[in-house]
């Protein structure tokens, strides 16, 4: 076999486990691994910042299902990173990062990078550890893989120090682990399934509720929520976005995102975590039955009772379920307890969606984007990024197939947008909306020369408010007084910044937009242009989405 060194090892170690993709800044310390992927087949895609690179990682694996590489220089490469892999670690993204390291035999000597990085990804992986011998390179990639894909899955850091990286050894004395992981995902305990048939078939009101735990413990099984919920006629809320799609074009089969758990008298929950998002489960009414399944046992009960608490996958549990819902009502519901399900398409947004007032309501930028995509670019992808501007847009948004909606999780990570669009794209090749705040968009805006290189079809829409708009509104509620006297304190930008100019260094088009009729022409515009392009439209500063005023409401000082 002859001599080989660490890099060729961590490429051919990947390969073997499948990997097809991975994100990357280049430096000195890890280029080997960089010819060690390329000689192995795999896919090398570079950006300009190690986080972005994250993100790209984490749409790349929640729109395929297939685990990415992302490869980050030592010190501060690995150190641009943890807000990526905390993100990760909130959706339940399993992904891997190799890191590079000082040399073994330099370390705590004041040599280039010689920094304490494992201590730090520690905080943010499910799982880190240092290879210290480049012939057990090959196991460690095996061990990082099996923690990142259990039944809990989620990021994890392998740091590679560099002279294992180039040191040469004889490949023949290497092992390469094989059959070292399963793929099952477990099905629930029989006899718990069958109580939660009952429940089901006797529910006067069941609604089903389907979180982001879910997307690795769907399976091929995905299909099986989606009969359910016909045989029972049962809504299907999807509080997160890593399952969009995964069921059926919303468009055609409205059940299929409605979440009525609110009203429910039998609530199934999907791959759940009772946090923030969900409202702690305090929407769920207080005499309505729970069941809650997810392969993570510790999110059984978190925050929300659990009357029935099944660990499992969400598709074979969803799969046992139906077959034990048939045995016990055969024929199928005739009409949904919500009633006739309506279509819903971009007229039939709330009002605020319509509004005619300029400057332009932030929700009528979204729906008029949302308007685009339905009645031009059904299979374009949407990236959901800022704060206000990304709520606007998730409540217009509509799934026609899997893999089409992404926007950040628990964390409410801002400016996430440009490395998921990277990473969508690459999953599939389709064009890409990245919808946007002014704010977020500052954050990794050269990513935008990456989708340039790529080749990238993406028409970037920015929401601009000219501020931190989330903060800037909920700031006059929490100091009114203040704000009224002295102003804003540090969260108002530049007003109508020119983003759109920034597409003249690739020669796409740039636009801003004043009028909200104008928006879709402008998006046309730019598709036409073919190349990465930006529409700058000025929104106003006073609308509050329906999150943030729940929390305006919440946090005003009460009179007298």
């Amino acid at each position: 076999m002859g001599m080989v060194d660490g890099g060729a090892l961590v490429g051919k170690a990947l390969a073997n486990e499948g990997v097809e993709k991975a994100f990357v800044l280049c430096g000195g310390h890890i280029m080997p691994i960089f010819y060690g992927m390329r000689n192995a087949g795999i896919e090398i895609i570079d950006m300009r910042h190690e986080c972005a690179a994250i993100y790209a990682a984490i749409a790349y694996t929640r729109a395929t299902g297939k685990t990415a590489v992302v490869v980050t220089t030592a010190g501060p490469g690995v150190g641009n990173t943890p807000a990526g892999m905390m993100e990760a670690e909130s959706l339940g993204i399993p992904l891997l990062q190799i890191g590079g390291a000082v040399a073994m035999g330099m370390r705590d000597t004041g040599d280039l990078q010689d920094m304490s990085t494992l201590n730090v990804m520690e905080t943010c992986s499910k799982w880190a550890r240092k290879v210290t011998s480049t012939e057990r390179i090959p196991e460690y990639v095996s061990i990082a893989f099996r923690h990142a894909m259990d039944s809990n899955p989620g990021p994890v850091y392998l740091e590679i120090p560099t002279d294992l990286c180039f040191a040469q050894v004889a490949e023949e004395t290497v092992n390469f682990p094989s059959n070292y992981r399963t793929g099952a995902i477990p099905y629930g305990d029989p006899a718990l399934v069958d109580s939660a048939a009952e429940l089901l078939v006797n529910a006067e009101r069941p609604a089903v509720m389907i979180d982001d735990g879910a997307r690795f413990g769907l399976g091929d099984q995905a299909g099986a929520v989606a009969a359910l919920s016909d045989h029972l006629k049962m809504p299907v809320g999807l509080t997160g976005h890593a399952c969009r799609g995964l069921f059926g074009d919303e468009y055609e089969n409205p059940l299929l995102r409605m979440n009525a758990a609110g009203m429910a008298d039998v609530v199934l929950a999907l791959g759940c975590r009772f946090d923030f998002r969900l409202g702690s489960g305090k929407g769920i009414p207080a005499d309505a039955k729970v069941i809650q399944v997810h392969t993570d046992m510790r999110q059984i009960g978190f925050n929300l009772r659990a009357d029935i608490g099944i660990v499992g996958g969400a598709g074979p549990v969803a799969s046992q379920l139906l077959e034990a819902v048939k045995s016990k009502r055969e024929q199928p519901a005739d009409v949904p307890w919500t009633g006739p399900p309506m279509t819903r398409d971009a007229s039939s947004l709330p009002e605020p969606y319509q509004s005619q007032e300029m400057p332009c309501h932030p929700a009528r930028c979204a729906g008029e984007v949302a308007r685009f995509l339905e009645e031009e670019a059904r299979d374009w992808t949407l990236i959901c990024d800022g704060g206000e501007a990304s709520v606007w847009i998730q409540i217009a948004a509509t799934a026609y197939r899997s893999g089409q909606i992404h926007a950040t999780g628990a964390n409410g990570t801002i400016g996430t947008g440009p490395g998921l669009a990277v990473g969508a794209w690459a999953a599939n090749r389709k064009p890409v909306l990245w919808y946007t705040g002014d704010g977020s968009f500052g954050f990794h805006a050269m990513e935008l020369d990456t989708m340039a290189r790529l080749g990238v079809p993406v028409v970037c829409v920015i929401s601009n408010d000219s501020a931190w708009g989330m903060i800037r509104l909920v700031e006059r509620f929490i100091r009114p007084d203040e704000v009224e006297t002295k102003g804003q304190c540090n969260v108002e930008l530049h007003h109508m910044r020119s983003y759109e100019k920034m597409v003249a260094m690739w020669d796409g088009h740039g636009e801003r937009v004043t009028d909200p009729a104008e928006i879709v022409p402008a998006i046309k515009r730019a598709v036409a242009n073919g190349k990465p392009s930006i529409i700058n439209v000025e929104v106003d500063k006073v609308s509050l989405s329906p999150f943030i005023a729940g929390y305006a409401e919440m946090v005003k000082p009460s009179e007298g």
